[in-house]
């Protein structure tokens, strides 16, 4: 892999040296910028949503031995769903790095959820096939850490819990509105603020607007729960 690429350049946030470069390449490869569709990173997605799903679930079950499965359940999904993905994969800049098509480069794919989810899968498959699973493990732990310390409040929805707050003290619905939005187009940094109708609120930062308005909620209920 020649120096300074954006592939290159990627793989050092990433923190692992690819021994089979081609797997990273094909990680970031989406369908749109592929004419062989067994070279762009749909099969690796698959794969990376499995390996990610198994290590998940162990950091889950061994953070804690009391809870039960209808208490890990709604965590896991708050962890391995296509937000979280996607708020990881803008953290190390993946959408720099992403290779795209025409039609997708043009519509902002850098940006796109979806494609960023995927692809954070299909570069966690291609670290797994490269250098095996306790690599692979150590990478999505680094990468998630803060955010399995934190499940339990993650999987409580926040917006919800705040909605539901207000609504028993005869308050409106929360309001959220976007305060700036820095950074390049391919890593964007949104700052959300949750406001209620109490003078109440507080703000979240995130590489999604969804995102920052979950953690501006999340904030927001931390700073009201003791309130009457």
């Amino acid at each position: 892999m020649s120096q300074d690429t954006p592939i290159q350049r990627f793989s050092e946030r990433l923190g692992h040296r690819f021994s089979d470069e081609g797997l990273l390449r094909q990680a970031l490869t989406h369908a749109s910028a592929s004419n062989n569709k067994s070279n762009d990173n749909q099969r690796l997605e698959f794969l990376g949503d499995r390996v990610l799903g198994l290590v998940i679930s162990q950091a889950l079950f061994e953070a804690d031995r009391s809870a039960r499965e209808g208490q890990l359940a709604p965590r896991f999904n708050a962890l391995v769903r296509k937000e979280a993905c996607a708020e990881v994969a803008g953290e190390i800049g993946l959408g720099e790095a992403l290779m795209l098509g025409r039609s997708e480069m043009r519509s902002g794919g850098r940006r796109k959820l979806a494609l960023l989810g995927d692809a954070m899968e299909a570069v966690i498959a291609a670290v797994y096939l490269d250098a095996g699973f306790e690599v692979a493990q150590s990478l999505i732990l680094r990468l998630w850490g803060e955010r399995i310390r934190t499940a339990e409040a993650r999987a409580a929805d926040p917006k919800s819990a705040l909605q539901e707050w207000a609504q028993a003290r005869g308050l409106p619905t929360p309001t959220y509105a976007e305060i700036s939005r820095s950074g390049p187009d391919h890593q964007p940094v949104f700052v959300v603020e949750a406001r209620l109708k109490n003078g109440f609120s507080a703000r979240g930062q995130a590489a999604s607007k969804k995102a920052a308005q979950v953690q501006a909620a999340a904030a927001l209920l931390a700073q009201v729960k003791d309130t009457a």
